[in-house]
């Protein structure tokens, strides 16, 4: 179920499963592409990091939950992506004032600091529904 929302702007639910992962890497690697702009922003990073934000949106709700929401939005210096899900509980590494790394010798745990790392925003906010969590790439040529 992928759709254009206007020139700029993609949709598309997700199932809470591990099938999310790769529908979503596809559609940002597809929306970067098919809106070939000046900013489009790096896509291998963009796929990286919206696999992360899908994963922890499976892992942190219910099967039951309404679908996962992933939103791409082409921006005239790069790109916003952002995962929409039921839980309103906000990521742990994303809250404002989050200075304590990940141990890296744990299995889980670095996805957020990859995000915080390598996006040039990032965050979350409370919806009606849940939370949003998204970040920001600047475009390959506005870096």
């Amino acid at each position: 179920m992928l759709k254009a929302s206007g020139p700029a702007y993609w949709r598309l639910a997700l199932p809470h499963s591990a099938a999310a992962v790769p529908l979503a890497r596809a559609l940002v690697r597809k929306a970067l592409a098919d809106l070939d702009a000046p900013a489009s922003a790096d896509t291998d990073t963009a796929e990286l990091l919206t696999a992360e934000l899908v994963a922890n949106a499976v892992k942190h709700t219910d099967p039951g939950d309404p679908p996962i929401e992933l939103v791409v939005e082409l921006l005239e210096t790069g790109c916003q992506v952002e995962v929409h899900d039921r839980d309103p509980a906000p990521p742990g590494d994303l809250s404002p004032g989050h200075t304590a790394p990940p141990d890296p010798w744990q299995e889980h745990g670095r996805g957020l600091l990859l995000i915080r790392t390598l996006s040039a925003a990032c965050g979350h906010r409370r919806t009606p529904q849940g939370k949003a969590v998204w970040f920001t790439l600047p475009g390959l040529g506005t870096a």
